[in-house]
C-alpha cells in the first residue's frame, strides 16, 4: 500500500527550470524550493508539451498529449470528454481542489449540446478542467473584462485599496513621484515596487487560500493543485522584492549574431514580434529581469511558510508534493520574448518530486536526468493513490518507478507542439490557420523540430547545448534528420486515439464472434 494521503500539486507560471538556485542560478537563491529538492527527486530534463500556457496545462491536466487533447492554444476549449486529474482521482476518494490559475476554457458549445449547466456539480467539473474552484484565479484582469467581482479584488477591497479593480490599480502597477498609477503592463515599470503590500499580493494571497483549503479539507484525502500566478507577466514585484536583484545580477543572454543573421523563417518572424523586439535591447533585461528574480524568490518564501503550516499539522509526512512550472520564458535569449518555441529556455520546465513513501528514501536528493514529460504526472497522481492508470487514454508514464528506484522500462525521446495560428508570425508567413505547426522531438543528443511548410531545424545538444548552431539545412545532417523524421511519425502513430474502450477489453473480445452467433465467412 502507497504511503501517500494527499497530493499538493505545485505549479508556477512561466518560471524558467534555470532560475532556481537547485537547478545552477548564480544569483537567485531559492532555499525552500532547495530544501524540497533536497527530499525528493530533482529532473533535470523535463519538457512541457507545448510551451504556452493553455495546451500546457491541459496536458498536465489530462496526461494526454496536445495533438490528442485537441486544446492548442490559450483560449481553445478542451474538449468536455477529456478525463482530467480530478475525473481520475476523486473515484479513488480524494478532494481534488484548485487555487489559482488553469487557462482553462470550457467548452461551451459540448456542454450546450449535451444539456451540460453549471448549476450542476457535473457541470462545475466540466468547465473548470475536472478541479473543484475552491478559488479560480487565472491572472490576467485588465480593466476591459470588469473584473470587479473577482475574489482577489473584493479581497484587496476588504484591505482598503478601494478601487473597482486593484489587481491592476495596486497589485500589478507601481506609482510615480506625483502618485500617478504606472501599470505594470509596460515593462519601463518593472523596477518600481508594486503598490499593493507585499502580504496582500497575489502570491501571499494564493498561498493563503491553500493553506484555507488544507485546514478546511480535514481528514479527508485531497488533491490540492495550487497554481501560482507569477512570475508570469506583468513584471512588477512588491517591495522588499522589487529591488532585492539588479542589473549586476542579470546573466548575459544566450544568443549569438549568427543566430540573428540565420534564422529559421519561423524563428525569424518570432524575432520580429514586440516582445522580442524589447527583449533585444540590454536596457529591457536589466529592468524586467530582476523583478522576476525577486517575483521568483517571493515564491519561494511563502513556500517555506506553506511547507511548515504542513510540518505544524503533522501532514508532511504523507503529502506528495510536486513543484513545476507550465513552461520558461526566454528574456532575451535567442533574441526572442515570452515563449511559444522549443529552445530549453522556453519547453524545459523545473520539476521536483517529492514523494513520502518509504520506498522513495533511496532516492532522496538524488538528480535524475531521464526524459520526462508533463504527462508524467497524471499517472504518477494515480498510481500513488493505489488507482489502476488507465493506460488506453493516459499517454505519460508514472513516475513512481523513478523516485522509488524500480527498474522501469522509460521513453527515449520527449515531444512538444506549437500551434502559432493566433500570432502575427503567422500572418506574416502567409500560413493558413491549419498549417501553423510544429513539432519537437527531443533525444538524448538531438532536438529536432518539424515545421508545417519549411525546413526543420536540427541542434546536436552534446556538442551545442546553448542551441546556437542550427543544422536544419547542412547537407553531412541529412542522415540525422532523417531519422528523427521517422521517429516524430513513429510518435505520431502511437498516440492514444482508442479511449473508450481498454487494450484488456480489446483482448476479450478479439475472434469472438462466433461465440457471439455471429457467422460470417462460414461454409
Amino acid at each position: 500500500m502507497s504511503e501517500v494521503k494527499n497530493i499538493l500539486f505545485i505549479m508556477a507560471d512561466q518560471l524558467r527550470a534555470d532560475y532556481l538556485s537547485c537547478y545552477g542560478h548564480p544569483h537567485l537563491k531559492t532555499p525552500n524550493i532547495d530544501a524540497l529538492a533536497a527530499r525528493g527527486v530533482r529532473f533535470t530534463r523535463a519538457y512541457v508539451q507545448a510551451p504556452v500556457c493553455g495546451p500546457s496545462r491541459m496536458s498536465f491536466y489530462t496526461g494526454r498529449y496536445v495533438s490528442s487533447h485537441g486544446s492548442t492554444y490559450n483560449g481553445v476549449p478542451l474538449r468536455i470528454g477529456e478525463m482530467t486529474i480530478g475525473d481520475h482521482l476523486r473515484p479513488l476518494g480524494m478532494r481534488v481542489a484548485l487555487v489559482g490559475k488553469t487557462h482553462m476554457t470550457e467548452d461551451r458549445k459540448g456542454m450546450q449540446r449535451l444539456g451540460v449547466t453549471r448549476d450542476t456539480i457535473e457541470g462545475v467539473f466540466a468547465a473548470e478542467c475536472g478541479f473543484e474552484p475552491y478559488e479560480r484565479d487565472d491572472g490576467l484582469w485588465p480593466d476591459e473584462v470588469n473584473p470587479r467581482d473577482l475574489a482577489y479584488n473584493r479581497y484587496l477591497r476588504e484591505q482598503g485599496y478601494n478601487v473597482d479593480n486593484p489587481w491592476h490599480e495596486f497589485a500589478n502597477a507601481g506609482r510615480g513621484a506625483d502618485g500617478k498609477i504606472l501599470s505594470g503592463w509596460l515593462m519601463r515599470n518593472a523596477r518600481l515596487p508594486a503598490a499593493v503590500k507585499e502580504e496582500h499580493s497575489e502570491t501571499a494571497y494564493m498561498t493563503d487560500r491553500a493553506m484555507d483549503f488544507i485546514a478546511e479539507a480535514g481528514d479527508t484525502p485531497w488533491c490540492l493543485h495550487l497554481s501560482y500566478i507569477k512570475p508570469h507577466w506583468p513584471y512588477i514585484a512588491p517591495a522588499p522584492y522589487h529591488d532585492m536583484y539588479g542589473p549586476g545580477d542579470v546573466l548575459p543572454a544566450n544568443r549569438t549574431e549568427a543566430e540573428r543573421e540565420n534564422a529559421h523563417p519561423v524563428v525569424a518572424a518570432f524575432m520580429e514580434h514586440e516582445e522580442s523586439q524589447n527583449f533585444a535591447r540590454d536596457n529591457v533585461r536589466e529592468a524586467v529581469i530582476p523583478a522576476y528574480m525577486g517575483l521568483i524568490r517571493q515564491l519561494d518564501d511563502h513556500l517555506g511558510r506553506l511547507f511548515a503550516f504542513l510540518d505544524e499539522r503533522g501532514l508532511t509526512e504523507n503529502t506528495m508534493i510536486v513543484f513545476t512550472s507550465d513552461h520558461g520564458d526566454y528574456l532575451g535569449d535567442h533574441w526572442l520574448g515570452e515563449k511559444e518555441l522549443f529552445h530549453e529556455e522556453s519547453v524545459r520546465i523545473p520539476l521536483i518530486v517529492c514523494d513520502p513513501d518509504s520506498r522513495a528514501d533511496g532516492t532522496r536528493g538524488s538528480v535524475n536526468g531521464r526524459l520526462v514529460e508533463a504527462i508524467d504526472l497524471a499517472p504518477t497522481f494515480i498510481e500513488a493513490m493505489g488507482g489502476e492508470v488507465p493506460e488506453h487514454i493516459l499517454e505519460g508514464r508514472s513516475l513512481l518507478g523513478l523516485t522509488r528506484g524500480e527498474r522501469r522500462e522509460w521513453r527515449n525521446a520527449a515531444v512538444s507542439e506549437c500551434d502559432y495560428a493566433f500570432r502575427r508570425a503567422r500572418q506574416e508567413l502567409d500560413r493558413t490557420p491549419g498549417n501553423a505547426r510544429a513539432w519537437m522531438l527531443r533525444t538524448e543528443r538531438w532536438k529536432y523540430v518539424e515545421y508545417d511548410g519549411f525546413r526543420p531545424q536540427l541542434f546536436d545538444l552534446e556538442n551545442d547545448p546553448r542551441e546556437h548552431n542550427d543544422l536544419g539545412d547542412d547537407p553531412d545532417y541529412q542522415p540525422i534528420r532523417e531519422e528523427m523524421h521517422e521517429r516524430l511519425f513513429d510518435w505520431m502513430r502511437s498516440r492514444r486515439m482508442r479511449v473508450t474502450i481498454s487494450d484488456e477489453e480489446v483482448e476479450q473480445r478479439t475472434d469472438t464472434h462466433k461465440k457471439r452467433g455471429f457467422l460470417f465467412g462460414v461454409w
